[in-house]
């Protein structure tokens, strides 16, 4: 299938690429990748004799990247391996119908979101700058490639809503904020919900969890260059 010029948030920017929705599965004994689904521009399901070359049904519509993401995990859930919490990044966010249809299927999550997602109005970048000193603590979010990923973490519970968690809610949401260690203005922000009796080290602890889809890609990057040549290995290696 032909690539096609659009935001990919790998690159940072425009690129001529493929974006996909991509799933990994983490529990204590590891990790590993269980199912993808691919999304397509307009500029390609408004041509079905395009996609009909490419052998994509004709029943598949354009889609926002969102609806691919709740796809696959409605697949997830299906399956028999018990999944308790989901974590994301940023790409879905800004549709607070994720975040919704997290909830109705039941897990709990950490979703990253970006800076300029609005928290029962205010802006969420404005609200964290709001915190005092001692609301910031130092945690782990887990292994990395060079040892514990600390951060300087805080988090505000958010009040409930009636309409949706009825007079007593069994879960409670959140507004968690990760700081880097060495660049105070460097700061992550995310909206959860958990259990009521879950603490701010769970909440670090999932989202540690995002960074295993990445250790996947690693991993099978490394793969596909072990069935290549010394040479082409070496090329690859120094490439930028």
């Amino acid at each position: 299938m032909r690539s096609q010029r659009q935001y990919s948030g790998t690159a940072g920017r425009t690129e001529n690429c493929q974006i996909g929705v991509l799933a990994a599965y983490a529990a204590g004994r590891g990790h590993a990748l269980v199912d993808r689904e691919l999304y397509l521009p307009k500029s390609w399901t408004e041509d079905r004799d395009r996609c009909r070359s490419a052998r994509i049904p004709d029943e598949r519509d354009f889609a926002t990247k969102g609806e691919p993401a709740r796809n696959v995990i409605t697949r997830a859930l299906a399956s028999p391996p018990p999944i308790a919490w989901v974590t994301a990044d940023s790409a879905y966010e800004q549709d607070s119908r994720f975040r919704r249809f997290l909830e109705e299927a039941d897990p709990s999550y950490v979703v990253a979101v970006p800076k300029s997602q609005q928290v029962h109005g205010p802006r969420i970048d404005h609200l964290i700058k709001q915190a005092p000193p001692g609301a910031w603590q130092r945690l782990s979010a887990g292994r990395g490639a060079e040892g514990e990923r600390c951060y300087d973490w805080a988090a505000a519970p958010l009040p409930a809503v009636r309409e949706f968690d009825g007079d007593e809610p069994v879960r409670q949401r959140w507004m968690p904020a990760r700081r880097s260690t060495t660049g105070p203005d460097e700061i992550a922000y995310y909206l959860a919900c958990a259990p009521v009796d879950a603490t701010v080290a769970d909440l670090v602890r999932f989202a540690g969890c995002r960074w295993k889809i990445e250790e996947c890609f690693q991993s099978a990057k490394f793969a596909v260059c072990r069935q290549l040549d010394p040479a082409t290995v070496l090329r690859t290696a120094a490439m930028p």
